[in-house]
C-alpha cells in the first residue's frame, strides 16, 4: 500500500453545506474501503487547506478513481501528495546514491 496526503479546499457548494461535512467523511471512508483503500485520518483544518485526507491505497489508479468519484460530488477540490515513510525513503535513497 502506498500513502497519500488529499489536501482539500471547500468549493461554494461544500461551505454552503458545511454542517454535513462529517456525513460526507463518513460516506468517504465507506466509498474508499470498497475500494480497496483505508483512510488513516481525516482532519479538519485552519489555513489554506480546508481538510487533509491520509489514505493508503494500493496504487496510483485506485487513488485516481476515488478522486475522480469524490470530486463529482462537487464538495471540494483536491490537490494530492504521495507520501514515503522512512523505510521506503531509505530505498529511495539507497538507489540514488548507489
Amino acid at each position: 500500500m502506498q500513502t497519500y496526503l488529499i489536501m482539500g479546499k471547500f468549493t461554494e457548494k461544500g461551505i454552503t453545506n458545511i454542517k454535513e461535512t462529517t456525513k460526507r467523511a463518513d460516506n468517504f471512508k465507506e466509498i474508499s474501503a470498497k475500494m480497496g483503500i483505508h483512510v488513516q485520518q481525516i482532519y479538519w483544518l485552519i489555513g489554506d487547506y480546508d481538510v487533509v485526507i491520509i489514505v493508503d491505497a494500493p496504487d496510483d489508479q485506485a487513488i485516481a478513481a476515488l478522486l475522480v468519484r469524490a470530486g463529482a460530488w462537487g464538495n471540494v477540490r483536491t490537490t494530492t501528495f504521495r507520501a514515503f515513510g522512512k523505510k521506503e525513503m531509505d530505498a529511495i535513497i539507497s538507489k540514488a546514491v548507489a
